[in-house]
């Protein structure tokens, strides 16, 4: 099989960022057509676990997201997967009020933010996770 592998990934390419192939379909990897068949729930699952692992990865060197109770990491993590770690950076009040563990402010910002409009109760939920670490 190793062999039958090889030849695929020649014949076909392999491109990490989605494509049209000669039909004109969405393609996206080594020949995988996407635009007809979509992706298994399986492989779903595997993206969302390496993509909330990437997130993690970005958070885990700053004192504001290891400080935090698990919840509130967890908060954080959605907001970072939601708006990419440069967007969770310009929460410069929420996250200076997380690291006094000002949670009744982080709160506060977070809801107060174009963001939270964007998202409604995604930033309900997630300002509820912060208000209620203070508890």
């Amino acid at each position: 099989m190793s062999g039958l592998v090889e030849q695929i990934k020649i014949d076909e390419g392999t491109k990490l960022m989605p494509y049209r192939d000669s039909l004109g379909f969405l393609t996206i990897g080594t020949g995988r057509c996407i635009g007809k068949i979509g992706i298994t729930e399986e492989e779903a699952e595997y993206l969302l676990q390496n993509d909330i692992q990437r997130c993690i990865d970005d958070l885990k060197s700053y004192d504001w997201y290891t400080m935090q109770p698990a919840d509130v990491q967890e908060a954080l993590i959605n907001m970072r997967f939601n708006m990419g770690l440069a967007g969770l950076l310009k929460f410069k009040r929420m996250l200076h009020a997380l690291t006094q563990r000002d949670y009744g402010t982080a709160a506060a910002e977070a809801l107060s933010s174009t963001w939270a409009k964007q998202v409604g109760q995604r930033a309900v939920r997630i300002a509820g996770v912060f208000r209620n670490a203070g508890r």
